[in-house]
């Protein structure tokens, strides 16, 4: 029975584990109603860690995906309105929208770049 559990209990884990990560994005960030805020052309997600710092993407500024982002109370994000930026922060898939739970965020453009 606590072998049954522990593999149970280890499944567990391991979907959390690939439902929700660590990840930094770079897009476009913006209001799409009120206070709910997206960040569309945006890269696929790469891997980070809690605590790194936010850096400039080395990669693509833009691409297709689109997310929605959340946890957004302790960021001024109209200050960042229609830039690219980087964000970081928890990453939950979902179908259709995938969202982030942010983190962080810092503008690594002063527009908004098309879409690649």
């Amino acid at each position: 029975m606590l072998t049954t559990i522990m593999v149970f209990l280890m499944a567990l884990g391991m979907q959390a584990q690939e439902k929700a990560q660590i990840v930094s994005v770079t897009g476009c960030l913006k209001e799409s109603t009120a206070n709910n805020w997206t960040l569309t052309n945006a890269t696929d997600p790469v891997p980070s860690r809690a605590g790194a710092s936010v850096q400039a993407s080395t990669g693509p500024m833009s691409g297709k995906n689109e997310f929605r982002l959340i946890g957004v109370a302790e960021f001024n994000l109209p200050a960042q309105t229609d830039r690219t930026v980087v964000v970081k922060g928890m990453l939950v898939k979902a179908s259709p929208v995938s969202r982030l739970n942010i983190t962080s965020v810092r503008a690594v453009a002063p527009s908004c770049l098309a879409a690649k």
